[in-house]
C-alpha cells in the first residue's frame, strides 16, 4: 500500500537547534514559499499548514501558495472555535477552486483555554468539541448545496446557503486529532482521516481501534494518520548525534518553565506527550528509536523518529501496520530536513520515488542544488 507522506510547513519560524541565538529564521512568505515548492518538487503528498497564535494566518498563507505550487495538497486548520460556518464554508469553496481541488481541512477545536481565551472564546474542553460537532454538521451540509437552518447549542443559522461549490465532491476532506473521549467521539461520527500524534506503536494501535470502533457505531470507516518529527543521518551515530545537538543549549530551566506551561493546557493529547518522558533529559527514548526531545519545550507533536534510513523506514511501516496510511513529518531547519529525508528514506517506502537532480527546477528565486549542499 503506498503512503502518503506530507511535509510541515513552520509557520512560526525555523530554527536549526533549539536555544541557540542565531539559529531561527522568522517565517517570511519568501522562506514559506521555499520550504513549500522544494517539498512539491521532492514528490511530498501534502504540506501541514498549521495554526495558533504564535503562526501566521494558515488561509492566507495557503493562498499564497496557490501561484507557486501546482500538485502538492495543503492542510489547512479549520478553527471550529474561532470561526462561523457559513464564512468557513465559502473560505474552503473559494480555496479548493484557487488550489485545483488540492485543499484538505484540519479540523481544530482548540487545545489551549489560555489561547482561545485571547479569541474571546470561553469554552470547556468538551464543549469545545459539542461545538465542532455543530459547526461540521453545518458546514458539511452547506458544501453538499444545501439551504441550513439549525437551532443547536452553540450555532444559529438561518437561511444559511454557499453560492461557490468546491472542486472536491462532496467536500474537501476532513483532518483531525485529539485524544479525549470527547474527540474520539467527533472522529468517528463526522471526520474523514484521524491524526494523532507520534507515541509508541502500541499506543498508537490503540487509539485507532478505539476510533474505527466509534466510526462503525455510524456505519463509517475512517483514515489515519499520524504526526512526527524525523532526524535521519546516513548512520544511526549520526542521527543520534544531531538528536543531542538539537537541545544541546537548553537549560534546566527552560525546560521546567516550558513543561509548566504545556502542563497547564487542557488537552489529553498535550497531557500524553508530556507523560512519555516527565521533563527529564535521560528518559527521551520512549520507543525504540523514537525520540521525545522536542516535547521538552515544544507542544504539540514532540517526538521524533531517530536513526538510519533503514531504522526509519522501518518503524514507519510499523506504524503503518497498525493503520496509518499518511505521515505528517518535519524537521530542524524544515528545508534541508526536507531533502535530507526525500533522498535517504523515500526509496525505501512503497509508493515513493527516488529523489534526483533531474526532479527539480533550477535558477529564479531558489536553487534547489544550493539548498542541498547547505544541508550537507
Amino acid at each position: 500500500m503506498a503512503l502518503d507522506i506530507f511535509w510541515f510547513l513552520p509557520t512560526s519560524g525555523d530554527t536549526r537547534y533549539f536555544g541557540k541565538p542565531g539559529s531561527g529564521r522568522p517565517a517570511t512568505n519568501r522562506y514559506l514559499r521555499r520550504v513549500a515548492t522544494t517539498a512539491e518538487d521532492l514528490g511530498y503528498d501534502g504540506l501541514l499548514i498549521p495554526t495558533g497564535a504564535s503562526c501566521k494566518d494558515p488561509w492566507v498563507v495557503a493562498s499564497s501558495l496557490a501561484p507557486v505550487t501546482s500538485r502538492i495538497k495543503l492542510l489547512v486548520a479549520l478553527r471550529t472555535s474561532i470561526s462561523g460556518p457559513t464564512a468557513s464554508a465559502r473560505q474552503a469553496a473559494t480555496l479548493d477552486e484557487a488550489l485545483g481541488g488540492r485543499l484538505l481541512l484540519n479540523v481544530v477545536p482548540g487545545g489551549d483555554a489560555a489561547e482561545l481565551a485571547a479569541e474571546g472564546v470561553y469554552y470547556s474542553h468538551d464543549e469545545r468539541y459539542e461545538a465542532a460537532g455543530e459547526f461540521l454538521k453545518v458546514w458539511r451540509s452547506l458544501l453538499q448545496g444545501e439551504t441550513v437552518d439549525f437551532d443547536g447549542k452553540f450555532h444559529r443559522i438561518q437561511g444559511a446557503k454557499n453560492y461557490f461549490d468546491p472542486v472536491q465532491k462532496p467536500y474537501p476532506p476532513l483532518y483531525f486529532g485529539g485524544s479525549s473521549d470527547a474527540a474520539i467521539r467527533l472522529a468517528g461520527e463526522q471526520v474523514d482521516a484521524y491524526l494523532t500524534w507520534g507515541e509508541p506503536p502500541e499506543s498508537v494501535a490503540e487509539k485507532i481501534e478505539r476510533v474505527r470502533a466509534e466510526a462503525a457505531k455510524h456505519g463509517r470507516t475512517v483514515r489515519f494518520g499520524l504526526r512526527l518529527h524525523v532526524i535521519v543521518r546516513e548512520t544511526r551515530e549520526e542521527a543520534w548525534a544531531e538528536a543531542d545537538k538539537l537541545i544541546e543549549n537548553l537549560d534546566d530551566d527552560t525546560i521546567a518553565k516550558s513543561q509548566e506551561n504545556l502542563a497547564n493546557m487542557d488537552s489529553v493529547g498535550q497531557k500524553r506527550m508530556l507523560a512519555l518522558h516527565g521533563g527529564r533529559r535521560d528518559k527521551l527514548e520512549v520507543s525504540p528509536d523514537l525520540w521525545a526531545g522536542v516535547g521538552l519545550v515544544r507542544g504539540g507533536a514532540g517526538t521524533a523518529l531517530v536513526g538510519d534510513p533503514e531504522t526509519v523506514a522501518k518503524r514507519l511501516l510499523e506504524y503503518r501496520d497498525a493503520g496509518v496510511d499518511t505521515f505528517v513529518l518535519s524537521g530542524y531547519p524544515h528545508l534541508e530536513e526536507s531533502i535530507r529525508f526525500a533522498e535517504l528514506v523515500f526509496p525505501l517506502l512503497p509508493g515513493k520515488q527516488p529523489v534526483t537532480d533531474t526532479d527539480f527546477h533550477t535558477g529564479g528565486a531558489f536553487d534547489i542544488r544550493a539548498a542541498k549542499a547547505s544541508a550537507s
